[in-house]
C-alpha cells in the first residue's frame, strides 16, 4: 500500500500556514502561489483518475477542470481539497496496479507521483511564505 501520509502532512502543514496568514502576506502573492499549486495538483490528480478509467495517459480524456479563483482567503482549501484529491488518486492507482506494478496505462509510477508532488508542495510553501 501506498503511504500518501507525506502528500497529506505538507499539503496540510501549508494549508493551515495559508489560512493563518494575514491578508497582506496573501496580497503579496502568497495566495497566487497557492493557487497555483492547488491547480497542479488538481491536474494531477484528474490525470492519474483518467488513466485509471483507461484513457490512456490522460491526454485523449476530456480537458482537465481548471480550479477556480474563489479569492485570497479560500487558497489554503483550495490547497487542501487538491492536495487530498490526488491522495485518494494515488492511492487508487496503487491499489489498482498492486504493490509491485504500475497499471499498463500510466506511464510514472504512484509513488514517484507522490515524491513529486511533496516537493512542489515544499517549493510553494517556500515561495509563498517567504
Amino acid at each position: 500500500m501506498l503511504d500518501t501520509s507525506p502528500l497529506t502532512a505538507a499539503v496540510e502543514r501549508f494549508a493551515d500556514r495559508l489560512r493563518a496568514a494575514p491578508q497582506s502576506r496573501l496580497q503579496q502573492g502568497a495566495a497566487e502561489v497557492a493557487l497555483d499549486l492547488a491547480r497542479e495538483l488538481s491536474v494531477r490528480a484528474q490525470r492519474l483518475e483518467a488513466a485509471a478509467a483507461g484513457a490512456g495517459d490522460g491526454a485523449g480524456a476530456a480537458p482537465a477542470r481548471r480550479m477556480p479563483d474563489a479569492g485570497i482567503f479560500v487558497v489554503g482549501d483550495q490547497v487542501a481539497v487538491a492536495g487530498q484529491d490526488l491522495a485518494e488518486a494515488l492511492h487508487a492507482a496503487w491499489t489498482e496496479a498492486g504493490a509491485a506494478a504500475t497499471p499498463a496505462n500510466v506511464t510514472t509510477a504512484p509513488s514517484e507521483v507522490l515524491d513529486e508532488a511533496v516537493r512542489l508542495v515544499e517549493q510553494a510553501e517556500v515561495r509563498a511564505m517567504r
